[in-house]
């Protein structure tokens, strides 16, 4: 199928065209019909494999001008940087349209996006929380919301955004449709998508959990921070080709950690992540994407705002909690049709981590021994120290009779109260 023989207008077909896109990706093919119709959607599919346009493609089409300038479209993703890339999708896809989409967020002065909202719109991309900061200062009118748009919506309905949603959900209009699209799904998530959203029908373009066929994953048991170092200074060494490298951990403190090692032995190393200002972020995606930048330090909640053109290798420093934010990592690569490498460093206290990952994908990722010119080191770092549980003791309380003070206070009738009687006159 092409995008001719989807229900497009010439807009937007000749929008396609300018970009050179002929034909849609599976979860575009078909979840457009599915949309049109009006119908609730939770669209899975892999990440790379254009779930952007599969939401994108159908809203636009079913959206006019007009002369109410309130937003008719609202679409919710979870960072800052995912609010600039998706508004500079729209942006290409509606050139031959009169329709005028601004993307908010927060971490920036309010003011000026207020400017820019007051002006008039007719889609709105942003953050959960910069969105409430809108309605709350009566700046943002939703009454003419017709579409809502949750871009991964896994991490969008945790816990740490639940209250803000709740919140946009009791502002916009209840007869609306509302469109959910991310890679992964888990039963956390399904909980909450059927209280809030009971009528979503579901679109998968591939079954959840399954690893990407074009990105190759291994894995090598490493034992410590200081060894992992090492393993990465020597991987970067010994292969030219990782020349686009994103390194993921868990904490902002480990990325500051990972960066003050490498940094001073590949220069060209920045790190992101929520702890650092707005426009440190946009000036580094913006360098990895023109790759003046070899090796980039992220965080996972910051990662799902990079979309990075290819990107040669994956290296996961030390594995996810959850699973499901494995399959976000390496999504990072192989995008499309693109071949990727995945690489995870693992010690061994996390190896439940890598049991539940393959039992999510169900596949077992090779795993190879580390070279044999590999440094070794013996040094841990304060997190890597071993934890000390001391048993609590808990003491019975004694039921023996323990005798009062030896002093008890008279009864009111025993009680003398010296009255002061007043004098008689003479």
């Amino acid at each position: 199928m092409t995008f001719s023989e989807l229900n497009l207008n010439k807009q937007l077909l000749n929008a396609l065209t300018d970009m050179g896109m002929t034909t849609p990706t599976t979860i575009q093919e078909k979840v457009f019909s599915v949309v049109m119709s009006g119908k609730d959607v939770c669209g899975i599919a892999q990440t790379g494999t254009g779930k952007t346009y599969a939401y994108l493609l159908p809203c636009l089409r079913q959206l006019e001008y007009s002369k109410d300038r309130n937003p008719k479209l609202l679409i919710l993703v979870p960072t800052r940087e995912l609010v600039v890339q998706v508004l500079a999708e729209v942006n290409k896809l509606t050139k031959y349209l009169s329709l005028t989409a601004v993307g908010v967020f927060g971490g920036v002065n309010l003011k000026p996006q207020i400017a820019e909202v007051s002006e008039g719109l007719d889609i709105l991309v942003g953050t959960p929380g910069r969105i409430v900061d809108l309605i709350a200062t009566g700046n943002l009118r939703t009454k003419n919301i017709k579409k809502l748009v949750i871009d991964e919506f896994d991490e969008m309905l945790n816990l740490g955004f639940r209250t803000q949603l709740k919140i946009i959900f009791d502002s916009i209009p209840e007869r609306r449709q509302n469109l959910m699209f991310s890679a992964t799904l888990n039963e956390d998530v399904e909980a909450l998508m059927d209280i809030y959203f009971p009528h979503l029908e579901k679109v998968e373009a591939t079954p959840i959990g399954t690893p990407l066929q074009n990105i190759s994953q291994t894995y090598y048991n490493v034992p410590n921070f200081h060894t992992k170092i090492n393993f990465l200074k020597l991987l970067l060494d010994e292969n030219t080709d990782m020349n686009k490298v994103l390194v993921f951990v868990s904490t902002k403190h480990l990325a500051d950690l990972v960066y003050e090692h490498l940094s001073n032995y590949i220069s060209d190393t920045a790190v992101i992540h929520s702890n650092k200002s707005q426009n440190h972020r946009f000036a580094v995606v913006n360098d990895f994407q023109k790759g003046a930048c070899r090796v980039l330090i992220a965080t996972d909640v910051i990662a799902r705002g990079i979309d990075v053109a290819e990107v040669t290798h994956v290296i996961n420093f030390d594995l996810p909690n959850a699973p499901e934010l494995y399959i976000h990592r390496i999504g990072r690569t192989g995008r499309k049709d693109k071949k990727g490498i995945a690489i995870s460093f693992l010690k061994a206290d996390e190896l439940d981590k890598l049991e539940a990952i393959q039992l999510l994908m169900n596949y077992d990722i090779p795993n190879i021994q580390v070279p044999e010119n590999l440094e070794i080191s013996d040094k841990i770092i304060q997190e890597e120290e071993p934890v000390v549980k001391m048993k609590t003791i808990k003491l019975k309380k004694s039921t023996q009779h323990v005798p009062g003070p030896a002093f008890h206070e008279k009864s009111a009738k025993n009680s003398k109260v010296n009255i002061r009687k007043p004098r008689r006159p003479r």
